[in-house]
């Protein structure tokens, strides 16, 4: 590879900024112009909710400690996870490696802005009525489903070595 960055280290970043673009967008949206209230609920679209959590967690509130210790130290997490994969996926070959590592990054650079920002994570998207207990946010699905991608390339990959 003669580049600096390949064509899919770029494809993940531009990725990682579309997925902070939108959750940023969406958290301003019910935060500032919405202004949904902390734990009221209001209809969405079909069978989703919106409720209004401040996480001070991980993804889906685990590690909810609210001090100020677990806010810094959950913010310099996201941001050295956020760069570690950054860095490494300039060594992807793989499309979808590229797109897990995009999710990954936007999603734990969306959610740092919002503890930079807010102290806390703020999370509205609620599926509790199809027995979904969490509350969440597209940072938190954009990390959760750039693993479920990651794991799928790596079971892949070791299927294709196994069968040669």
């Amino acid at each position: 590879m003669t580049r600096l960055v390949n064509r899919l280290a770029l494809g993940a970043y531009a990725l990682a900024v579309a997925v902070i673009a939108l959750d940023q967008w969406l958290k301003h949206w019910i935060v500032d112009v919405y202004r949904l209230p902390e734990r009221e609920t209001t209809p969405g679209i079909g069978p989703m909710h919106l409720s209004m959590v401040w996480n001070r967690g991980f993804s889906f509130g685990l590690l909810n400690g609210g001090d100020q210790w677990s806010r810094w130290g959950l913010t310099v997490f996201s941001f050295v996870a956020a760069v570690v994969v950054a860095v490494w996926v300039r060594q992807v070959q793989r499309p979808l490696l590229a797109i897990a590592a995009g999710l990954v990054i936007g999603g734990a650079l969306g959610n740092m802005i919002d503890r930079l920002r807010y102290g806390a994570v703020v999370d509205f998207i609620d599926f509790t009525q199809w027995r979904f207990p969490w509350v969440f946010n597209v940072a938190d699905a954009a990390i959760n489903i750039g693993v479920v991608l990651l794991v799928c390339d790596t079971l892949l990959t070791s299927r294709k070595a196994a069968a040669r």
